[in-house]
């Protein structure tokens, strides 16, 4: 648990920091930086059952009317009777390039550490393309589809580590139902191109509502679903459900 708090406070370290740098960037007639901060409590299923603490951080730069970025760091610990039960790891750095109103250009990098789902290292890197079938002002869906260069390299030492290329099909749909609420649908599938048995579908389901300007309570349910883990004994679905508090800004 010592290090979940040492965690979170660097999360929160980390917004408090960037939130400085808004604060001096609102001089500017619009603001290119945004930020979001949360603290959560989840219950964790599958190869680990556990109740934990988790912290999540994503910063958005818009640099120009085509051009977007985004860093996603976050992580889940527990620990009990100085044994870990729980330990992931994530970071997603990505970046956008608006072609038309709705269709844009994506390059999207990611890491995963999640040993209890047989992953010492998950890598990710590859270009893709996206399309804006709904943009709002109540329903926003968007759909995406690219190629990723992935390297796997697996906590049991007995399997070898793997690279392949690998297809990704994305879908996100929102749907603002009230001023402060909105529900959300992710759904995430990736595609092994060198075995067709192996192929992930990641899935979340969330209900979002601001309590105040910068302030949000946050409810997902995260599916995540591993159709061919190494080693095989590991279960093929973890679940993680999370009752999250948001700071934007």
């Amino acid at each position: 648990m010592r290090k979940t708090i040492i965690l979170l406070v660097c999360l929160c370290a980390l917004g408090l920091w960037e939130h400085a740098y808004a604060e001096e960037q609102n001089k500017a007639e619009e603001n290119p930086f945004s930020n979001e901060t949360s603290i959560s409590l989840v219950n964790t299923t599958g190869n680990t059952d556990t109740l934990s603490l988790a912290g999540k951080n994503e910063m958005k730069y818009k640099f120009s009317d085509k051009w977007a970025a985004s860093w996603i760091i976050g992580a889940i610990y527990n620990e009990a009777d100085d044994e870990t039960e729980t330990e992931r790891y994530f970071t997603t750095l990505r970046g956008d390039y608006s072609i038309t109103d709705r269709w844009y250009a994506y390059g999207l990098g990611s890491w995963l550490r999640d040993t209890y789902a047989g992953f010492d290292h998950r890598i990710g890197i590859g270009p893709g393309l996206g399309y804006r079938f709904l943009i709002g002002p109540t329903f926003f869906m968007h759909v995406e589809g690219g190629l990723n260069y992935s390297y796997e390299d697996y906590t049991a030492s007995d399997v070898d580590s793997e690279e392949f290329a690998e297809g990704r099909l994305f879908a996100q749909f929102d749907w603002q139902f009230a001023e402060k609420t909105k529900f959300s649908q992710g759904v995430e599938y990736l595609q092994n191109l060198e075995d067709g048995n192996a192929w992930k579908l990641n899935s979340e389901t969330a209900l979002i509502t601001s309590l105040t300007d910068i302030l949000a309570l946050k409810i997902s349910y995260s599916v995540f679903y591993n159709h061919d883990p190494q080693p095989t004994d590991l279960s093929k679905t973890d679940t993680i459900f999370a009752t999250s508090v948001v700071v934007a800004f």
